[in-house]
């Protein structure tokens, strides 16, 4: 396999997705914002895979650079996941009501920082003919109340990741929906409410290394559909 920079990896998602990429030999470069957690997961990794964690801020252009970086010396770039994301406020607030401060450290996070890393990563992906993953949400799609900030990131997103796509067709880029998830991020936007029924992000780690290692087009995905297609 080859080198994957996997963002927010230090829980949900994130986490599952270098657990799976370890098993399958991939070697990973992994950020979060939590260091200790961070080198929690890494230390369990790390007799899977040859694997650097990097704790930081994706919004940070330095600690960006330092990822990318640390993917050249592993060898190149194969897949770049970019799942690091802001909720926002919780509870979610109306738009109304949304502070404006945070609305943009949630697109500074969601939406410029993905685009960001993505350009810096664009030399050594087009080497390896590489793949971006843009971790999405139904919430870029659909009109919830009290979640215009972090949806309409989302949907920023996904158009970005649209255009990404046409503008190279040489790489595969995908913005993939995993769907409700058992995750802290999940709860934090539901506080207090029992989200005990949601499927834990394990299960949505097949359809996803199904894109990362499959033929399919660029595009928009739901991980419950690439399951049960």
């Amino acid at each position: 396999m080859g080198v994957a920079i996997v963002t927010g990896a230090s829980r949900g998602l994130g986490e599952a997705l270098a657990r799976g990429l370890a098993g399958r030999g991939w070697s990973l470069v992994l950020d979060a914002r939590r260091a200790e957690a961070l080198q929690a997961v890494a230390d369990e990794l790390a007799p899977l895979a040859k694997l650097v964690a990097i704790p930081g801020d994706v919004a940070d252009a330095r600690h960006r650079a330092a990822l990318v970086a640390a993917a050249a010396d592993l060898g190149g770039l194969d897949l770049l996941v970019n799942n690091a994301s802001l909720l926002g406020p919780s509870p979610q607030p109306r738009l109304a009501d949304y502070p404006l401060d945070v609305y943009e450290d949630v697109y500074r996070v969601n939406v410029v920082a993905p685009l960001a890393l993505a350009q810096a990563a664009l030399p050594l992906l087009r080497r390896s003919r590489g793949r971006i993953v843009n971790v999405t949400s139904d919430a870029a799609v659909e009109g919830y109340e009290g979640w215009g900030g972090y949806g309409s990131s989302k949907a920023a997103l996904e158009q970005l990741s649209n255009v990404l796509a046409a503008e190279h067709p040489e790489l595969r880029i995908y913005w993939v929906d995993p769907g409700d998830m058992r995750t802290q991020m999940h709860q934090e936007a539901f506080p207090g409410e029992d989200i005990s029924d949601r499927p834990p992000p394990e299960e949505s780690v097949p359809a996803v290394l199904r894109l990362v290692e499959g033929d399919l087009p660029s595009g928009r995905y739901r991980a419950r559909e690439l399951e049960q297609a």
